[in-house]
């Protein structure tokens, strides 16, 4: 059974008036004819109305989407070519959300911090939220970043400080210069790369 609430309702059991408590949440068909009640938020309980966050595929056939923490639709609802260009790739270090990443080999797929002083290290995309290394990072190979501070609105170059987007490119010998799209204001970048080439 789901969690009941305060309030009760009778009723009709073979013609005997009985109290039933309505409920705030449902457990699934055990529930079934029970009277819902609306939550603290004045709203039916997302199990009432069969809605989902996140679509695991055919098992949610008929259920309602509903918006995830953001405030968005889960791409996990959408069809295949539709959404925002990722992948999943296990972090070798720590990742920031904002971080630009470079994707490397090192037994497989491994993700890190993208690093203007070095060639092998150019931006291949970004991440928005924080990973521990050896977890997975969902990484975002276009569109806007909107986990970085203190850019200036205009073009953008890999930093050398490591994950970091700079307004100013990179000078000195051996450093990558790589374009990494245009701030568009000081908390958002839309994630552009170009080729990279390094300094003689």
């Amino acid at each position: 059974m789901g969690t009941a609430s305060t309030k009760k309702f009778f009723k009709n059991v073979a013609g005997t008036l009985t109290e039933e408590a309505a409920l705030l949440t449902s457990a699934g068909a055990g529930d079934a004819n029970a009277i819902p009640a609306l939550n603290a938020s004045g709203v039916l309980d997302a199990s009432i109305i069969n809605s989902k966050t996140t679509s695991a595929g055919a098992g949610d056939t008929g259920k309602i989407p509903a918006l995830d923490a953001t405030g968005r639709l889960d791409t996990s609802f959408m069809p295949t070519g539709i959404g925002a260009d990722t992948a999943s790739i296990q972090a070798s270090e720590n990742l920031a959300a904002g971080d630009l990443v470079n994707i490397w080999n090192s037994g497989g797929a491994r993700v890190r911090k993208a690093d203007a002083t070095t060639a092998g290290k150019e931006a291949h995309g970004f991440v928005l939220a924080s990973v521990t290394s050896g977890a997975n990072a969902t990484v975002y190979f276009e569109g806007g970043n909107g986990q970085v501070t203190g850019q200036t609105p205009g073009r953008v170059y890999l930093s050398t400080t490591p994950g970091l987007a700079t307004a100013t490119a990179p000078s000195a010998a051996g450093n990558v210069v790589q374009i990494v799209g245009f701030a568009t204001a000081a908390t958002s970048i839309n994630f552009q790369a170009t080729a990279p080439y390094v300094l003689a």
